[in-house]
């Protein structure tokens, strides 16, 4: 890690930038994320008012995001910054969609297709992007289709889309992308922002996107953002998950039941297990898999959940994966209604470097029911709020 010099990497990128576009203009597409702010400021260094900043507001940002990332860029970083509303047009495209390798093919063609109506519109034959060397590795690697990556996969961009793409930090890791951003001086709510995915809300959200859905993971994904951040996990948010059960008999619950009950010191009636309708990404070896989501609900004697600390849970997560590998995900209950609603939350907070693995954040329990509770009291709509304990892997880190 020593060996690496923002200075130096700076210095290098500006001069390829300006060998490549040779005075012609750039359309960029920026998301207030280290990765696409740090190559928009890159660029611009290289090659001034010839730069033009989109941010596509989508739908799947974060309540009022594009507004605050607009007024970061323009007024900190003095970049050439337009909104373009566009949520109707990627809301269509993902209407009905449930498989999550689908929604992120959907939300790929429709971010290309948007970008290339700009820059035709914009008279550029050149998009800049801020792919990193994660990215290309997950996506060559079969993890998942990230939606940024074209040219490394065969898709002829100059031919599709019109444009042709230039990658400044796509040989480096995100730690590396930090570094950089920080000799750039970048605003520190950038620079150490915690990762946000290209299509936003929409990996977030497990299954079909709907508009009600989508509105209350917004909710849920401010009360955890703000509540998690005073412990700085690598990355932490939250997902949601239709209500909905499969048949518990498709599955050996007895044996998941047995382990639990084991582990934990409880009688088996005291372990409850769901099995969601919907799927989660994960990965076995070097490859994408999809898995079942399975949630445990633990009490002692009748009474409230049973508060266990995380790294039993992990523990427990190994064992039943172990035995049963169809799953990708175990959630633990934190807190619930008594009533049944369309919707339960999972919480997610891990630690990594490299985001190729990463371990679940140990979060005191006291955090997570706090959590759980505020997501519950403005979230009307939820049933349950869960912590996912899985690392990655087997888990990927975002639920699709």
């Amino acid at each position: 890690m020593d060996d690496f010099n923002p200075a130096e990497f700076v210095q290098i990128q500006i001069e390829r930038i300006k060998e490549i576009l040779d005075g012609e203009k750039a359309l960029i597409a920026v998301s207030g994320g280290v990765d696409s702010t740090t190559c928009a400021v890159l660029t611009h260094m290289a090659i001034g008012e010839n730069l033009l900043c989109v941010i596509l507001d989508d739908a799947f940002m974060r309540i009022d995001e594009p507004e605050r990332v607009a007024e970061i860029l323009s007024r900190r970083l003095n970049l050439p910054v337009k909104i373009e509303r566009v949520q109707e047009k990627f809301l269509d495209a993902l209407r009905g969609l449930r498989d999550a390798e689908e929604k992120r093919k959907a939300f790929r063609r429709t971010f290309y297709e948007t970008l290339s109506e700009i820059a035709k519109r914009e008279n550029t034959r050149y998009l800049v992007q801020g792919t990193i060397l994660a990215d290309v590795i997950e996506t060559r690697g079969g993890v998942k289709t990230q939606h940024n990556v074209l040219e490394q996969i065969g898709i002829n961009t100059r031919e599709l889309y019109g444009f042709k793409v230039v990658e400044p930090l796509v040989s480096l890791l995100k730690w590396q992308v930090r570094e950089v951003a920080r000799y750039l001086k970048i605003p520190h709510e950038i620079s150490e922002r915690q990762p946000f995915p290209g299509p936003g809300l929409s990996v977030r959200v497990v299954g079909e996107v709907r508009l009600d859905k989508l509105d209350t993971l917004k909710r849920a994904t401010a009360i955890t953002e703000d509540k998690l951040s005073r412990h700085n996990p690598s990355q932490y948010f939250a997902a949601i998950i239709d209500d909905e059960e499969k048949p518990l008999h498709l599955f050996d619950v007895e044996k998941i039941i047995r382990k639990a009950s084991d582990m934990l010191g409880l009688e088996k009636e005291e372990v409850q297990v769901r099995v969601f309708v919907d799927r989660a990404t994960g990965v076995r070896g070097k490859s994408r898999v999809y898995g079942e989501i399975l949630a445990l609900r633990c009490n002692r004697d009748g009474r409230e959940i049973l508060e266990v600390d995380v790294p039993r849970l992990v523990s427990l997560q190994e064992a039943i994966i172990s035995c049963s590998p169809n799953f990708t995900r175990v959630l633990y209950a934190i807190a619930e209604r008594e009533e049944k609603k369309p919707y339960v939350i999972a919480m997610r907070a891990v630690e990594t470097e490299d985001f190729l693995t990463a371990k679940v954040s140990p979060l005191p329990w006291d955090i997570l029911e706090e959590t759980a509770e505020a997501i519950l009291e403005r979230c009307p709509d939820v049933s349950t709020v869960y912590y996912d304990v899985t690392p990655k892997p087997p888990a990927t880190i975002e639920m699709e």
